[in-house]
């Protein structure tokens, strides 16, 4: 198991290969595996990428992202604005089911609100708001409540992790009450522990999962 200070250095690494992401005002700390990211940001993007490159490091459990959003001031704009580009950029993304969520949007806070069918469409519409210039930060209350009735979940989604080779089905414990999920058991980084859920979240007629694996490299 690497030390507090490998891994200090393996994320500060990680988040200076990213050529996208500025992170000269980020600090990182690290104590029995868990990060903790804190210092600022100039977008919430920035911000979003930031706890990304941290998940991937090998020997990270948990990660802590303390990092705050400091938009300068010629790239602030009105809630208003925000509101309407972020309208634009769900439609762009969901044209069939843009006029089921709604965006509120609060001294550059986006809150995401509404019903839609699968989880990649609340994921989507997150993904739509996120880059959009003058955005602090992104809510995401979007209700899952699928047309298809649960049907064998749980066989569904062992398939499904037995043909993914980022996962090891045998490591992972599957549970399920009706349309709801909770994953149990030990994966060998947050990467796989993540994924282990997006494959899940895509069993027709999941509509809430619960992320109890243990990540143990």
């Amino acid at each position: 198991m690497k030390s507090d200070s490998e891994l200090e250095r393996d994320v500060k690494e990680e988040l200076r290969w990213k050529p996208v992401l500025d992170a000269t005002d980020i600090a990182v700390s690290a104590h029995n595996g868990a990060v903790t990211l804190t210092g600022f940001v100039r977008s919430y993007t920035d911000k979003y990428e930031a706890e990304s490159a941290a998940k991937r490091v090998a020997g990270v459990i948990a990660v802590a992202n303390d990092i705050e959003v400091r938009i300068p001031s010629i790239h602030q704009r009105p809630d208003p604005d925000i509101a309407r580009d972020a309208a634009a950029a769900i439609k762009n993304y969901l044209p069939i089911s843009y006029e089921q969520i709604k965006a509120v949007v609060k001294d550059g806070w986006v809150t995401l609100e509404g019903e839609v069918e699968w989880q990649y469409q609340q994921q989507a519409a997150e993904t739509a708001v996120r880059p959009l210039q003058g955005v602090k930060g992104v809510i995401n209350l979007i209700k899952i409540k699928p047309r298809v009735k649960p049907y064998d979940i749980k066989r569904k989604i062992q398939e499904a992790f037995r043909r993914n080779a980022e996962v090891d089905a045998n490591q992972i414990i599957i549970e399920t009450n009706g349309s709801e999920v909770v994953l149990k058991g030990k994966v060998r980084s947050w990467a796989e522990r993540e994924e282990a859920e997006r494959v899940a979240w895509r069993a027709p007629g999941v509509t809430k999962v619960e992320d109890h694996i243990v990540v143990s490299p």
